[in-house]
């Protein structure tokens, strides 16, 4: 951005005051920061950056002062770290305003396309291999900042920062289409994608170049360093929204920013807007630091980390913690943003480095009132029936002419395996109909597939239901891990011996057995792989339940969003439908960004209509904190009826969304697949699944026994209570007593 816009943009009123941010670390200061200046001016200049790239001129460079955010950012590092990362930030700042001036003004999709095609070549795993000839500043500084960089650290982070980078400049594209369309984002997927476009998680990368603490390759893709990851970035993105909307909304036209996202979704002023996302930045700051104190410590004892690797892993948190601090101060001195005043009040603390930010009211007022909230909800309150609205899915609803027969076999074969002995009974299981979902999820399937999908829906359903009663309410986090552990056992990487189902003993875990013998013995091995890690996701998503019960914590809600694909089984049925197009697709168009984005506005439909029907039982009946409802009710600090309408229109906003893809997406990929005729129809009979899938849910809901006002006080464990002790938690104490050998 040149230097008059910059002068234009302080002459123009701000559009909102800005809130009191959350900042409970103080910032501190790098003391190579004037060499960093010096540097990166030289570098940026050999470069091509500066005189004559028609992007920027040295005193651009000097007014940004991206060796001060470095310097505040990492201010540990020593003076070569410190001019290298300062180099990276200088060329994603260039690469962000040389795509905006040549792509983005006058909106050019190919060309974008074609210059972000060549990018990658930038980055291969063994620089010896050698590289493209550069042929703008952009790359020229991305082909000298790698070679400096990868020597130094392994090959698993080579992979995780160059697939960072690749997100990071590929996403512009989502950027550039939002403009060509006019499109403002729903709240899930403006998180999503900001992830990718705004370029925290390559951040994070680079806080492990610095701190010198790279993550041990065998726990980065682990849930507690995922969501330290995704945290920091969400917080990191929000707040440059709010001291970026200026620039980036009222004067590039940006539709890419959060105030506006829930200015737009909610119906409120730019004011309110900008305080909803600083309460949203502030809740994942507090889920970082409720990650780091109760996730992080219990990772590194299970996966046996060595002391180096926990150094380094405790080393990494605190170098995301010194980033959150010292981009917060770097944003209210930069000439970049509006930050008006934010720096010149007068402050016991004057003089200070890094003390700017930080005000009692940071630490008090409305961040603690918002961890009050979460950690104060008060179980078991009568709410009565639950409000639906009135869903207008435009899917026709179609049900397989083998549901009755396959409603018969499902319930015998829980019989058999022994699942309607303790928490449930038959009269129940008939009433949930597990058989009724199947038949709408899959109404072409044959008599065999459908019995088998009821019967994994059937257990799905009730390990929802037992994990929460067995080892929730009596707090039995190792009894949950220890039962988790065996479950996985039974996922066998090679083919399923035929009579390994009738090794176990515990219902839940002979039922599994036999499912998994049943479903992936038949499998080619890839296959079997993608199932199993389907299954272990889901397993996993119930401790994190557990996990947050056992601190009666309700859950931040962009965290919630994101583990109740899990938690709902959604990557499970997902996986089984993309299995049926194993030899028609491609595999690598299932990790592509439109299919991921396609199945997850699926999945979050449907999860938050669970949530809709399930309300009274979860909440009045089973003392529950995992609910969206709640979840927005606790954030926003609103009623009830106010968070099932916020509920509908998410919904709304998410299944617009899959048509958006659909109409607009999914042609640009299969024609960037090269797919053949039958290869789109198999991909059009995918998407009709999963339209089936949400029409088949739909009904089911709205036909069973299970979330109805007459229905919700017969819930799990009532059962087992009808033949053992009475009273407030003796039905999971019995049940716990009855497992307790082979829970032990």
């Amino acid at each position: 951005m040149s230097v008059s816009t910059e002068r234009h943009l302080t002459e123009m009123p701000q559009p909102f005051v800005m809130p009191d941010f959350y900042v409970p670390y103080p910032a501190r200061l790098n003391p190579h920061v004037d060499a960093a200046r010096a540097h990166t001016r030289e570098w940026a200049r050999a470069m091509g950056m500066l005189e004559g790239s028609g992007i920027w001129e040295v005193r651009d460079l000097d007014a940004h002062d991206y060796a001060l955010l470095c310097a505040y950012t990492h201010p540990d590092c020593d003076e070569d770290a410190l001019n290298l990362v300062t180099d990276w930030y200088t060329w994603v700042f260039f690469f962000d305003d040389h795509f905006l001036e040549t792509f983005k003004r006058n909106p050019d999709r190919a060309g974008g396309k074609a210059y972000l095609d060549r990018l990658p070549g930038f980055m291969p795993a063994d620089p010896s291999r050698g590289m493209p000839e550069p042929g703008n500043p952009v790359e020229a500084g991305l082909a000298d900042l790698w070679r400096r960089t990868v020597p130094s650290m392994s090959d698993g982070w080579r992979v995780r920062f160059a697939e960072a980078t690749e997100h990071l400049l590929y996403e512009s594209l989502w950027e550039l289409d939002n403009i060509n369309e006019g499109r403002i984002a729903n709240p899930v997927e403006y998180i999503e994608m900001r992830r990718k476009v705004g370029g925290a998680p390559w951040s994070a990368g680079l806080v492990e170049y610095a701190a010198g603490a790279e993550v041990p390759d065998r726990v980065a893709a682990s849930r507690p360093l995922r969501v330290l990851r995704d945290a920091f970035s969400d917080a990191v993105h929000l707040r440059n929204d709010l001291f970026s909307y200026q620039r980036e909304v009222e004067d590039e036209g940006e539709n890419s920013n959060g105030v506006l996202v829930l200015e737009k979704f909610l119906g409120c002023t730019t004011q309110e807007a900008a305080n909803a996302v600083n309460d949203l930045l502030t809740s994942r700051l507090q889920q970082f630091e409720n990650t780091a104190l109760t996730e992080v410590p219990l990772l590194a004892a299970e996966q046996r980390l060595s002391p180096q690797e926990s150094a380094a892993v405790a080393a990494y948190t605190k170098g995301l913690q010194d980033w959150q601090s010292g981009g917060h101060e770097w944003h209210m001195r930069s000439s970049r943003y509006m930050n008006e005043g934010m720096v010149a009040g007068p402050s016991r603390f004057d003089g200070v480095i890094g003390t700017s930010a930080l005000d009692i009211r940071t630490l008090f007022g409305r961040p603690a009132a918002a961890r009050l909230r979460s950690l104060s909800h008060v179980p078991h309150q009568h709410v009565g029936p639950s409000s639906l609205p009135d869903f207008d899915l435009p899917y026709p609803l179609s049900l397989s002419p083998h549901h009755q027969e396959a409603r018969r076999l499902s319930v015998d074969w829980a019989e058999r395996m022994g699942l309607l002995d303790d928490i449930w009974d038959r009269e129940m299981c008939e009433g949930f109909d597990l058989a009724l979902c199947a038949a709408g999820l899959d109404p072409d399937g044959t008599l065999e597939e459908l019995e088998l999908s009821a019967e994994w829906l059937t257990w799905g359903t009730y390990g929802d239901d037992y994990y929460p009663l067995v080892f929730g309410r009596p707090r039995d986090l190792r009894g949950a891990k220890e039962q988790t552990a065996r479950l996985k056992a039974l996922l066998a990487e090679d083919a399923p011996a035929p009579g390994a189902a009738s090794l176990p003993t515990l219902p839940l875990e002979r039922s599994f057995a036999d499912l998994w013998t049943r479903t992936a013995g038949p499998m080619p091995v890839s296959s079997r792989a993608r199932l199993r890690q389907a299954l272990e996701t889901m397993l996993d998503s119930w401790l994190w339940e557990l996990h947050n019960q056992a601190q009666h914590r309700v859950p931040d809600p962009v965290d919630y969003i994101e583990m109740r694909r899990a938690t709902f089984g959604a990557d499970l049925t997902m996986t089984l439908c993309r299995l049926r197009r194993a030899e028609a697709l491609p595999p690598e168009i299932y990790s592509s960004r439109t299919v991921s984005t396609l199945e997850n506005a699926v999945s979050d439909y449907a999860t938050l209509l669970n949530d809709l029907f399930s309300y009274q039982k979860e909440v009045e009946v089973e003392g529950e904190v995992h609910n969206g409802v709640l979840v927005l009710q606790t954030f926003f600090g609103c009623d009830y009826p106010t968070a099932v309408a916020m509920t509908d229109d998410l919904m709304r906003g998410r299944l617009r969304q899959y048509e958006h893809l659909k109409l607009r997406e999914v042609p640009l990929l299969c024609d960037d697949f090269g797919l053949d005729r039958e290869a789109r129809a198999a991909f059009a009979s995918y998407l009709r699944e999963l339209e089936d899938w949400l029409a088949g849910i739909l009904n089911w809901h709205r036909s069973v026994r299970r979330y109805r006002a007459e229905d919700v006080h017969r819930g799990a464990g009532t059962a087992f209570a009808r033949r053992g002790p009475t009273g407030l938690g003796t039905a999971a104490a019995r049940v716990g007593e009855v497992f307790a050998p082979a829970a032990r």
